[in-house]
């Protein structure tokens, strides 16, 4: 019990901070404007993140014990994190779309997660295992582990640039790190959990990482947008922001099995991410508009 409450109430907030505070850093008001230079395609993107992602979840889940299944469309309904935006600018895709899309996702899932969350929680959970979700207490939550570092770390942006910019890369390597320690702490502490349930959980996670991101790029590609923009849809769309799933999953909901899909996920999302960004990355031609 100790340990979990070291990783609750220590580790993890300040892995989802500094992670968050590089987010911001990264990020100027004029990110937020992009929404009216790329209204089609940012509309594509939150439309693939916010309602066909948590659907695709959804229908995976239905052959999954109930507190994986729920741990599963927590993962869903989470954004994209910073990580899209390293695989989108590695795969040469739209980065400006990537951090839009990241930015305005983080903003909306404040409101969606609570509520997408808690039908997740009434059709998978047995009856007299229903944990019941404060939803005001929960949004707060999840404006204080996430758009408040990433505000605070705007206006650290605005304010000195140069440290911002200089400051990238050891908050992504510490960002690393840290989920890394998560990932491995949660894993042991459900290490038998995670054994028993390890081809379900897997294999879900990676069709979820899979469908997900071939949904993205399809419907870019039906839309007639270039494929600098069906990558970086096809990015935002698969790859999610795992650390807070773990988060949410170990602090809101207080459930150490609920985090395993986020955990298996994390590490899944990098062996995708990697071929992504090896077979788009190494391209030699300029994409057309």
């Amino acid at each position: 019990m100790e340990e979990g409450n070291v990783l609750t109430t220590v580790l993890l907030p300040i892995a989802l901070f500094i992670i968050m505070l590089g987010m911001g850093l990264s990020l100027v008001v004029d990110d937020f404007k992009r929404v009216v230079i790329f209204p089609k395609a940012v509309v594509i993107g939150l439309v693939n993140q916010l309602l066909i992602l948590p659907l695709v979840a959804f229908g995976l889940a239905y052959n999954m014990p109930g507190e994986l299944a729920v741990g599963l469309v927590l993962l869903a309904v989470c954004p994209g994190g910073v990580t899209s935006n390293l695989i989108s600018h590695v795969s040469k895709g739209d980065t400006a779309l990537s951090v839009t899309l990241t930015a305005i996702s983080s903003l909306l899932t404040v409101l969606t997660i609570p509520f997408i969350l808690n039908i997740a929680l009434e059709t998978f959970m047995l009856e007299g295992k229903v944990i019941s979700l404060d939803v005001p207490k929960t949004i707060i939550t999840i404006v204080a582990i996430t758009i408040l570092p990433i505000s605070i770390g705007m206006f650290i942006r605005s304010k000195k640039e140069a440290f911002a910019l200089s400051m990238d890369k050891p908050v992504r390597i510490a960002s690393v790190v840290f989920l890394a320690l998560i990932i491995i702490a949660a894993v042991i502490k459900e290490k038998e959990v995670l054994f028993n349930n390890i081809g379900d959980v897997g294999i879900n996670a990676l069709l979820l990482n899979v469908i997900t991101m071939a949904v993205g790029f399809g419907t870019a590609m039906l839309f007639n947008l270039n494929l600098k923009q069906r990558i970086t849809i096809s990015i935002e769309s698969g790859i999610q922001n795992g650390t807070l799933a773990i988060t949410l999953a170990l602090t809101v909901l207080g459930n150490s099995v609920m985090a395993i899909p986020g955990a298996i996920y994390a590490l899944i999302m990098f062996f995708t991410g990697g071929v992504i960004m090896y077979y788009f990355g190494s391209r030699k031609d300029t994409p057309t508009p």
